[in-house]
């Protein structure tokens, strides 16, 4: 199958046939049930996404959403299928996106001002409880603004959320995605970009909570010069089913890409997926891009699936090249750290500590950041007690 825009063509030429990539599609009846035999299925428990995926979402289920922002920078709205940039950068690819997309009738819609440089975040809480839901949010960056965005999600839902984003030439704009569920709660959606001329895009991914959760995220380009840096961070427990798919289409000459995905398992039954590709168009010269997926599994009883993909339809680039790991500790890293008299506790703790920062670092909001790290902490004094009784 083939995925196309909106308007059934590809924005860099050409024609690629793909089972990576659905043909994209706003009706929900061009993607039925799937029944794991599909590629972009077969590593989901389907079970568990049953209840999400058979009934369309319930409309205005009161679940609560909370946008603080800055009102003299920022306007926000809704915005009706069709209407304005909704639809522009993202067009579903499965079925869980297009049920977001119908269930959404009203999409919230932050519009930043060209220009504007905004000192703190903009911040969307949705907190469910117990509703199967569905939120389409479309975030517009206007040319040259400098400015954050952080979606926070908690509680307990079966959600179905897409985010889309549109970034103007030359601005500078970051998406921080946290999935901070309740253990019972299931996510399945899709987040979309494009990324303007010269514009720079950073979205990181944070994933702790829930029973599964899976999300599509995809950039695209609207012009020449424009980079994206995708970064995600999974801390996958006992039970818990955590799937990040990733598409960057380099479709525009000069372009650039970063993708560093790294996850952590602990726990029996804990079960990570990543699937990352980069596809490289006829036309798109001189771009650069790079993925990786790495993987620390801390105890027994884990399962890390990790695909890195590219697609090169052009031998005039700069360079493109993926990595893929998944292992335990270093055995190195935590004799040197015990030479110097940590415990072999400590040790470890300091390892996957470091794992992890150097990903929370890269978001640029201090209070956020301390609030992660905190989180991951309080999972690796959980992973402690599981390793000691392994030992």
């Amino acid at each position: 199958m083939a995925f196309r825009d909106a308007a059934g063509g590809y924005p860099g030429g050409g024609a690629v046939e793909s089972h990576l990539h659905p043909v994209p599609s706003f009706d929900v009846a061009d993607f039925p049930m799937p029944s794991g035999r599909e590629e972009v299925w077969r590593f989901a428990p389907l079970p568990r996404f049953v209840a999400l995926l058979r009934e369309p979402p319930v409309a205005d289920s009161g679940a609560a959403v909370a946008v603080a922002h800055d009102p003299m920078n920022t306007t926000l709205g809704t915005l009706a299928p069709g209407v304005g940039a909704r639809g522009t950068a993202l067009v579903p690819v499965d079925r869980a996106s297009a049920l977001a997309s119908g269930g959404a009738t009203q999409a919230r819609h932050i519009h930043i001002a060209a220009a504007a440089t905004l000192a703190e975040p903009i911040v969307v809480t949705v907190t469910g409880a117990g509703q199967h839901f569905a939120e389409h949010l479309v975030i517009e960056a206007g040319a040259g603004c400098d400015a954050t965005v952080v979606v926070e999600h908690r509680g307990s839902a079966l959600f179905l959320g897409n985010i889309e984003v549109i970034v103007g030439d030359g601005a500078k704009l970051s998406v921080v995605s946290v999935q901070d569920w309740a253990a019972d709660a299931v996510h399945g959606g899709m987040h979309a970009a494009t990324v303007g001329r010269d514009a720079q895009y950073r979205h990181v991914m944070m994933t702790f909570g829930g029973d599964a959760v899976r999300i599509q995220n995809c950039v695209k380009y609207a012009g020449p010069g424009g980079s994206a840096e995708l970064y995600g961070l999974y801390f996958t427990d006992a039970g818990q089913y955590q799937e990040h798919r990733l598409f960057v289409d380099q479709n525009a000459p000069h372009t650039t890409s970063r993708v560093d995905y790294r996850g952590a398992l602990q726990g029996q039954g804990a079960h990570s997926v990543w699937v990352g590709d980069v596809l490289i168009r006829r036309g798109a010269n001189d771009i650069d891009s790079y993925e990786a997926n790495k993987n620390l599994v801390l105890t027994d009883g884990c399962r890390a699936d990790s695909v890195p993909n590219l697609e090169i339809e052009t031998g005039n680039i700069k360079g493109a090249g993926h990595s893929s790991t998944t292992g335990r500790f270093d055995d190195e890293q935590l004799f040197y750290l015990m030479s110097r008299g940590l415990s072999a506790a400590e040790a470890r703790r300091l390892v996957v500590q470091g794992f992890f920062y150097d990903i929370i670092r890269r978001i640029g909001v201090p209070a956020l950041e301390e609030r992660l790290k905190t989180h991951v902490d309080a999972e690796l004094a959980k992973a402690a007690t599981q390793i000691e009784g392994q030992e």
